[in-house]
């Protein structure tokens, strides 16, 4: 049976449009400054548009120096870059930096976070997630430092906005001599109090980067950013990102360049929505709020953090099923299959719920220690290795977080322009789902 047509779902009627999971909100004076950017021919990799909006966001994060890049993998991958030449020293033309060398990467999160590692050609050593705010889980990386000691570099995720557990993870850092990657991607306005100072992610690694993807909290429809107190290592990625070009009158290169700069076009739409950054952030947390306030007496929770060391940007509201309320569901590499049994429910049948009714939502993301490229890397759990622990004689404990919020997680239409009316007819198809 459709969805639409069940008798659970009848009365409600499909969205007049569409309704997004996180769609670009346009405000019209980015059309302002990209108008400027073609008036005065200024199309390429340089002008006012990247310079106003390299300050801009430095002043907002707190750091001495943005660089704009084509894309927030882009910063990912020269932060990678960065790091792996800092601790192994420069590589042949043909080698990546940490060829040899293993990094502790956060699970759940968006590959981007992680394909640097391999650009660079090093191994990424997959670290648990935690529950309390979904991010990387400080235990599970110490027990990995007591696995692979020789480990020297950290990439992390702010998952979903939501900053981890920052205090904890740097004070590991530190204490093994390891430098740290912020993937701040989709944090952009997250706050988190280290050592009693609020500080913006996005400046609290050593090496950190933002993106203006379309679906993110300010966008240019691409791009992203380095930031860093470095000068010398915003001057490095600024060469690196227009392909490692010398002083000299003709193209002559030294180094292994990228073609990772941004635009004047794009920069121009970061220009124009820098200024509603806050009001962005103060919609999406309204958007969770009235999750939270209409599902609450169902049997799911929403996405949690430490409202006493962070600010989230509240980017996506997400929810988790409980597990007494979690209906028979199952997933193939591309496909699923559920059952409906009555007051319970599964990320499947309400994703699919939403669909019928002209709205997006989306599974929470699929750990990377679970995607079929990185099966065979190493994963650490609180407990130590995360691979191979059940057979038939040995009862698996349950320790691997990130599957288990895979399982019963997904995101919820989170888009800024989702009216408040809208927003209650979506809790009314969720609340049906568990009919």
């Amino acid at each position: 049976m459709e969805l639409r047509n069940d008798p659970r779902f009848r009365g409600i009627t499909p969205f007049a449009g569409r309704i997004w999971l996180s769609s670009p909100t346009m405000h019209g004076d980015e059309q302002h400054w990209v108008d400027d950017a073609i008036a005065t021919n200024w199309v390429s990799t340089v002008g006012r548009n990247i310079d106003e909006v390299e300050k801009a966001i430095a002043e907002y994060v707190g750091v001495k120096y943005a660089v704009g890049l084509s894309a927030g993998t882009a910063a990912l991958h020269l932060a990678t870059k960065l790091a792996g030449e800092r601790l192994y020293g420069q590589a042949r033309p043909d080698a990546g930096t940490l060829a040899g060398h293993r990094v502790f990467c956060s699970d759940v999160t968006f590959d981007a976070s992680v394909n640097p590692v391999a650009y660079e050609d090093g191994e990424a050593v997959f670290i648990d997630t935690e529950r309390d705010t979904w991010n990387m889980d400080p235990a599970a990386l110490e027990k990995a430092f007591e696995m692979y000691p020789d480990t020297k570099l950290i990439v992390l995720a702010h998952l979903y906005g939501t900053p981890g557990k920052m205090e904890e993870i740097l004070e590991t850092a530190h204490a093994h001599d390891a430098l740290v990657i912020e993937d701040a991607a989709e944090s952009l306005g997250a706050k988190y109090r280290l050592n009693g100072r609020w500080t913006e992610t996005g400046a609290l690694g050593d090496y950190n980067c933002i993106s203006f993807n379309g679906n993110k909290i300010i966008t240019g429809s691409a791009g992203g950013m380095f930031l860093t107190d470095s000068k010398e290592d915003a001057d490095k990625v600024r060469k690196w990102s227009t392909q490692s070009r010398e002083a000299a009158p003709w193209y002559q290169h030294e180094e292994i360049g990228y073609n990772y700069r941004m635009s004047n076009i794009i920069a121009g739409v970061v220009r124009g929505q820098l200024p509603f950054l806050n009001e962005h952030i103060e919609q999406k947390k309204a958007i969770y709020e009235r999750y939270k306030k209409g599902l609450k007496d169902l049997p799911v929770r929403m996405n949690p953090y430490d409202a006493e060391k962070s600010v989230p940007n509240f980017w996506l509201s997400c929810m988790l099923i409980d597990e007494d309320a979690l209906a028979p569901h199952v997933r193939g590499e591309q496909e699923e299959l559920w059952r409906h049994e009555e007051g319970k429910s599964s990320p499947g049948e309400i994703l699919a719920a939403l669909a019928a009714f002209r709205a997006e939502g989306r599974p929470v993301w699929k750990p990377m220690h679970l995607q079929p490229i990185y099966r065979a890397n190493k994963f650490v759990t609180a407990e130590g290795n995360g691979r191979g622990r059940t057979n038939a004689y040995i009862k698996g404990t349950g320790a691997d977080v990130g599957a288990d919020l895979f399982r019963r997680g997904l995101c919820l239409p989170s888009d800024n322009k989702m009216t408040p009316g809208e927003q209650d007819a979506v809790i009314e198809i969720i609340r049906r789902c568990f009919d």
